[in-house]
């Protein structure tokens, strides 16, 4: 039984990331109360450097509904992007395609302007909480113990616990008997940031004989790229000289294309993984983003897919709350899924286009190549394309 001091709310949020905060958000619009616990502080999210291409319907999400946030005005809106292969490019122009555009707007910058939507509305966020055990998810007050950011001990019942917090997730691994679906895969992205000039009006996906590279963008300044790695690659054995002729290699063709260099301000390795937790919901935990899902960054549709499960979420439950009906939470999971999976198929057919497996023999490079002059030679399939990149219908 919850001890007498317990303090009691409607929704519990683990997670205070950007799926944690919108869903948070999203529920007082609706007049549902909740608790938001993250384990992180404000300032280690925020300097958190990770890239952001957001679907019309994200960036519509965080306008429409009062974040006031900065995605217009800060954000870099992009009609397309190129394939490049065999030494030229090859550009899909989205507006064109499919009547839609994507925005570069950094993932640490829609997490501050969501926390500052919060703490306008006196929204209940808690950095620095960290959650430490979960009890009771089958019945009707599910609860959880959490330390505050002084070390004290706390204990909170909810009505419901939402597990978002991320792919190391506590909630997760709260529950067992699910069905746990997953890879990994022989590369990763060894991924900069840097001081320099675009290289390109739009993002650049390539791919070449030495593997694949993105050739991304931060601001008009301060660009990201990424090239396929080893995952077990070192970042300190990689000097500036090496990164850049490594990169231009990747990209270079006919065409005499050059990328703008500059200082490098950040180096990482990224791995890729892909994961889907069925179902979504436990008793009366239900996991959003990386909680109970993650795709390699090839499609661009991490944040994405989170932001979407938190919007069908917040409908479900303001629904329960306010019309008293159950009907919608209990299919989130199947209707969340069901979009997880098309990404899921997305990213990996994008993955596997574009880059080189390690083993790969002649045939299946060669093949590769069949298959991207196919797409880019097809109004239908530069279509498909564009329609996956831009996002599905949240339905």
């Amino acid at each position: 039984m919850p001890a007498a001091s317990a303090e009691t709310t409607q929704v519990a949020v683990v997670g205070g990331g950007p799926a944690g905060l919108m869903l948070s958000h999203l529920l007082a619009r609706a007049g549902v109360e909740s608790i938001v616990l993250e384990a992180r502080t404000h300032e280690e999210i925020r300097t958190t450097h990770r890239a952001g291409i957001l679907e019309d319907q994200a960036v519509r999400l965080l306008t429409e509904t009062g974040v006031d946030s900065r995605v217009r005005s800060l954000g870099d809106e992009h009609a397309g992007i190129d394939l490049r292969f065999a030494g030229e490019s090859h550009p899909l122009d989205f507006r064109e395609l499919v009547g839609a555009t994507v925005t570069l707007y950094p993932q640490n910058e829609v997490f501050v302007d969501l926390a500052a939507a919060r703490a306008r509305d006196g929204g209940d966020v808690r950095f620095g909480w960290t959650v430490t055990a979960l009890a009771d998810l089958e019945t009707e007050r599910p609860r959880l113990t959490c330390t505050d950011a002084e070390g004290a001990e706390h204990e909170i019942v909810a009505d419901v616990i939402v597990g978002a917090d991320g792919s190391r997730s506590l909630c997760r691994r709260a529950v067992d008997g699910a069905q746990d679906y997953r890879t990994s895969y022989p590369f990763a992205w060894f991924g900069i940031l840097a001081e320099a000039e675009k290289s390109a009006a739009e993002l650049i996906y390539t791919n070449s004989p030495h593997g694949f590279a993105l050739i991304s963008q931060r601001s008009e300044t301060v660009q990201r790229m990424y090239f396929q790695c080893d995952p077990e690659e070192d970042v300190a054995d990689w000097s500036e000289d090496r990164i850049w002729a490594e990169l231009q290699r990747r990209v270079a063709g006919a065409d005499g294309f050059e990328l703008a260099t500059g200082p490098i301000l950040e180096k990482t390795v990224l791995p890729f993984r892909s994961f889907v937790r069925e179902p979504l919901r436990h008793g009366r935990l239900l996991l959003a983003g990386d909680a109970g899902h993650t795709v390699p960054p090839t499609g661009a549709k991490g944040l994405n897919l989170a932001l979407a499960d938190v919007a069908l979420l917040g409908e479900a439950l303001a629904a329960w709350y306010v019309d008293g009906d159950a009907r919608p939470v209990d299919a989130y999971s199947d209707q969340a899924l069901r979009r997880i999976w098309r990404a899921q198929h997305f990213s990996s057919w994008m993955t596997a286009m574009l880059h080189t497996p390690p083993d790969a023999d002649p045939f299946s490079i060669r093949r590769a190549l069949g298959e991207l002059e196919t797409l880019t030679s097809s109004p239908g399939g530069m279509q498909h394309l564009a329609e996956c990149y831009t996002g599905w219908p949240n339905t």
